[in-house]
């Protein structure tokens, strides 16, 4: 069973209790249609597992089948500028259909964010660093598709649906 080889750090996005028994990490793409049908999932374990669970998510755009999952990264991240990084997450999976700049932007304002400068951060390519350093660390991980979940450290290969991935987490336990 592969294993995560880049420990979870402060510089990671992390919802939940830091100090969790249980982490979830996935590596992910907003416009990743299979993302799409797991993100109920994750919600629901986050609420069945409460403070036993952090969840944890790191960039993996899929640029050249999702067209949009870079700039979607890129506004992640701006917003996470503004400690708003939870909020777009969930606006994003749930905007997904319609990801474009101008949803982006809206999206931004809606969070109380400038849409300007949003514009101007991915035009400028602010946040492509942190994407590129979370892309490369699933390549060094072996991730190869999204979405690509770790359950404590270890590749979780499916199935995703909530009972499967509660009694993996059980056997990790």
């Amino acid at each position: 069973m592969p294993i995560l080889r880049i420990p979870v750090a402060s510089s990671d996005h992390i919802r939940g209790n830091i100090n969790a028994s249980i982490t979830l990490l996935e590596y992910g793409d907003y416009e990743c249609p299979f993302r799409k049908s797991v993100y109920s999932t994750v919600k629901q374990l986050e609420k069945h597992f409460s403070t036993q669970l952090r969840f944890v998510f790191r960039h993996f755009p899929l640029s050249e089948i999702h067209s949009n999952a870079e700039l979607a990264a890129e506004t992640a991240e701006f917003a996470a500028a503004y400690d708003k990084f939870w909020q777009m997450h969930d606006l994003l999976h749930e905007q997904q259909k319609r990801l474009s700049i101008e949803t982006l932007i809206e999206l931004a304002e809606a969070l109380g964010l400038s849409g300007a400068a949003l514009l101007e951060a991915l035009e400028n390519k602010t946040y492509q660093a942190k994407i590129r350093s979370d892309f490369l660390g699933g390549v060094h991980t072996g991730v190869n598709g999204t979405p690509t979940f770790f359950i404590n450290g270890y590749r979780h290969n499916g199935p995703f649906e909530f009972e499967d991935f509660v009694s993996a987490i059980s056997k990790m336990e």
